[in-house]
């Protein structure tokens, strides 16, 4: 039997990396590639494959947003996420919606492969340095009182639509995007700027890239004033930007989930 396996990553390197690796291994073959959690679908859809590697740091629609709607319509659909990520918030939001596999890209080739035959093969897994640091919080948990992180304030739409605008979307195109109007949008905004404690665009973009909910490049062409941080938050709002070369964002881009 040959297993049929979908790519999904922005990053062309690793992508082409991907593939290499994966038709090298008997049994397997790709079916297929996408960029984006929006066209993972569309494809996942279309191809029906046994096997997805779902990168969490995707433009638009994230990975983990992606993987919950892959579930949901194709349960059978295995899904091994493949990401820099280990934190605890999204080891267990990637788990709760149904991931199969949780593996850091840092893992060396053996372990990959190991990852993708145990998945496969219908049971889960999650990776040694991933499994270790979540041993470690659950004993520790009871030590100190767990942080409230801005990541656990917003609601699951919040973070969509905070990752959308900070990469340059009005409130317009955030709406058509989740589907969703303009004036939900722009109350949804309202809300999370005001349970982060945020004044301005320029300090949204500041959080979505501390949280990693951004990279440096998704928003560099847009167009928000970092000096006096003006919002238009109307009906479709104006879009955002700031040179912000000073700030070295993280790795990836993070999560929401409807």
């Amino acid at each position: 039997m040959t297993y049929r396996v979908l790519i999904v990553e922005d990053h062309n390197l690793l992508r082409h990396g991907l593939r290499s690796m994966i038709t090298a291994l008997p049994s397997y073959e790709v079916v297929g590639e996408a960029r984006e959690g929006k066209e993972a679908i569309r494809e996942a859809l279309s191809l029906h494959p046994d096997m997805i590697l779902m990168d969490l740091s995707l433009p638009g629609m994230n990975g983990i947003e992606a993987t919950a709607q892959i579930k949901r319509r194709m349960p059978d659909i295995r899904v091994l996420v493949l990401t820099v990520y280990k934190t605890d918030e999204y080891v267990t939001e990637a788990l709760r919606v149904g991931a199969d596999g949780y593996v850091l890209k840092d893992a060396s080739y053996d372990e990959f492969v190991i990852a993708i035959h145990t998945v496969i093969s219908g049971k889960k897994y999650i990776c040694p340095d991933v499994s270790m640091h979540l041993i470690n919080d659950f004993l520790h948990r009871g030590d100190t009182p767990k942080a409230v992180t801005p990541w656990n304030k917003l609601t699951a739409r919040e973070r969509s639509i905070l990752k959308l605008v900070a990469e340059g979307r009005t409130n317009r195109m955030t709406g058509e995007f989740l589907n969703i109007s303009a004036k939900t949008v722009e109350k949804h905004r309202a809300n999370l700027m005001h349970k982060l404690g945020l004044r301005n665009a320029a300090e949204l973009i500041l959080m979505a890239l501390d949280m990693g909910l951004i990279e440096h490049a998704n928003h560099s062409s847009h167009g928000v004033n970092a000096v006096n941080g003006t919002v238009n938050g109307a009906n479709g709002g104006s879009a955002l930007s700031s040179d912000m070369s000073s700030k070295k964002p993280p790795d990836g881009t993070a999560i929401s989930l409807e």
